[in-house]
């Protein structure tokens, strides 16, 4: 049985697939997505996907994601003739798995023949009798029903392809994969209490103002915004499509963190908290400055570079501004927790 589907504007697929499955576990979406907020950039790491994420745990996307919960997982190649039988393995398991399609060859989405994309779905039932398998797309227009066993194979051997009109997701790497994520979701959570809540934005915190690398907080966002404000004015137009991609993930991130404190903060009658989390999202907004000026600015570089440093300052700005309203919102949370702690 599918969970009803779960989106907000700024997701990519990542987001949403999960969510699908938090929702089949009975655990809150925003809860778990929307915990952690991090800066993280792995040079020589990027990958032209949706769901690309750069991942504190390499190789295991949903930790990284949710590093806060007991959270795991692992990607897959399906091989052999029959790629399905991992997959049916999985959800005799009860577990159901994420695989990675080509949009093209999707009938429900936007871009069926007419542009190449990868995309994650959730695959919930394999019927071999009806010849079909049940997968859900929360993303718009929202899917959710069953697709015929060779389409959603042509659909999963995905690359390599090139795109004129959406370089953004070109993978031209020469291969053809049918790969996969198994998801472990070691369920019911923690409950997200104030006294939680304030231990998980203290190890923010430290994570953007003491960072455990040069590439990561509030040091790692200046220092890949000023490369690709120094790429542009060098006539690197490759950067600038990488800026777009690469936005993507912290982007859902941040505004999901925004959401969370604001929804917390309401909830809890704490207005610092609430004003916090309206920053953070604020911070999310301005990726789409620097991202939508980086995909328009990429046929002539030089030109963007002025106008594409300016967003860049503003995206650094809001978010020293959203850590600066969090810290000051952190006592008030504390207190909150040990007042719920003494009833």
């Amino acid at each position: 049985m599918t969970a009803p589907p779960w989106y907000r504007d700024t997701l990519s697929c990542l987001q949403s697939t999960l969510a699908a499955l938090l929702l089949r576990q009975g655990e809150d979406p925003l809860a778990c997505l929307g915990l952690s907020w991090e800066f993280l950039h792995v040079p020589g790491d990027f990958r032209p996907e949706e769901f690309y994420w750069p991942c504190r745990y390499p190789g295991d996307v949903v930790r990284s994601v949710m590093p806060h919960h007991p959270a795991r997982s692992a990607w897959h190649t399906a091989t052999g003739p029959d790629p399905f039988t991992g997959l049916e393995e999985e959800l005799a398991a009860g577990r159901p798995p994420l695989i990675a399609v080509d949009n093209f060859h999707l009938p429900f989405r936007p871009a069926y023949n007419d542009v190449h994309s990868e995309h994650l779905l959730v695959v919930h039932r394999i019927d071999r009798a009806a010849g079909t398998v049940t997968v859900s797309d929360a993303q718009p227009p929202e899917f959710s029903g069953p697709l015929s066993i060779g389409a959603l194979r042509r659909a999963w051997r995905v690359g390599p392809y090139s795109n004129e009109q959406n370089v953004f997701f070109s993978k031209e790497d020469g291969r053809e994969r049918h790969r996969w994520i198994s998801v472990r979701l070691d369920t019911p959570f923690p409950e997200l209490t104030p006294a939680r809540l304030t231990g998980v934005l203290t190890a923010n915190l430290r994570g953007f103002t003491d960072p455990p690398h040069d590439r990561s907080g509030l040091a790692g966002l200046r220092t890949l915004t000023d490369e690709i404000v120094d790429r542009a004015r060098h006539g690197d137009g490759r950067g600038l499509v990488e800026a777009y991609t690469f936005g993507w993930g912290p982007q859902a991130q941040t505004a999901l963190h925004g959401e969370l404190l604001r929804d917390r903060g309401t909830r809890w009658g704490l207005a610092a908290l609430t004003e916090a989390g309206r920053r953070t999202e604020h911070a999310a907004h301005l990726w789409s400055a620097v991202r939508v000026h980086s995909a328009h600015g990429r046929s002539d570089p030089r030109a963007a570079a002025a106008d594409l440093a300016r967003h860049a300052r503003r995206l650094n700005d809001a978010y020293a501004r959203a850590l600066e309203a969090i810290d000051e919102a952190v006592p008030a949370l504390a207190g909150a927790g040990v007042a719920t702690a003494s009833r």
